[in-house]
């Protein structure tokens, strides 16, 4: 599963060669490969390299999300090309319930590109997820660019609008069982409960 983010969050075309995620589904959970520009803008987080940094959407990110749009449960998985990283686990939009979840991330950089491989468990995936968007971010101050594989569609934005990430239904249909088959059924996330958790 390849998809390209092509696009700033409001639609427009980016003016760079564009970040790839990929996403190769195993027995165990997902490996989230990236490959994207280095543009060290913002700087590194003060974070630990390897270690969850809180907040670190304020810097060079590229994130994932798995939605179920029933529930609107999700997983937010962000990763820096510094080697930091952040999951959420989302339970309606924007409620955060579980946060700085340990994740296996490695990150080779060189001078204009980074690539990253993440390991995501499928306990950290809601129960059947069905839709999907992934989005990237650099740049400080005016210079912030933010980027959609599935962008808010031009004809829909409205005076003054900002970007925001959690707008779900944006999001696009998806299902790991276009590459494990039909008949595969996603593992029962021990992670989640049945019902929403209370926020």
């Amino acid at each position: 599963m390849d998809f390209k983010i092509g696009h700033t969050w409001d639609g427009f075309p980016v003016q760079h060669e564009p970040v790839r995620v990929r996403l190769h589904p195993g027995d165990e959970g997902v490996m989230m490969c990236v490959s994207a520009p280095f543009f060290n803008d913002p700087p590194a987080p003060p974070g630990e390299p390897g270690q969850p940094f809180n907040e670190l959407w304020d810097y060079e990110v590229v994130e994932a999300f798995f939605l179920n749009d029933v529930t609107e449960q999700y997983l937010e998985v962000e990763l820096c090309p510094h080697g930091q990283h952040l999951v959420l686990l989302l339970s309606g939009r924007r409620k955060v319930w579980k946060q700085e979840l340990a994740l296996s991330f490695q990150v080779s950089r060189g001078e204009t590109k980074w690539e990253g491989e993440a390991y995501l468990p499928w306990s950290y995936f809601p129960p059947n997820v069905t839709k999907f968007n992934a989005f990237a971010i650099h740049g400080s101050k005016e210079k912030r660019s933010y980027e959609a594989l599935y962008p808010v569609p031009q004809h829909e934005l409205q005076q003054g609008q900002k970007p925001d990430f959690h707008r779900l239904e944006y999001f696009k249909p998806f299902s790991f069982n276009t590459v494990l088959g039909e008949e595969w059924r996603q593992p029962e996330p021990d992670l989640w409960p049945t019902e929403r958790p209370a926020i």
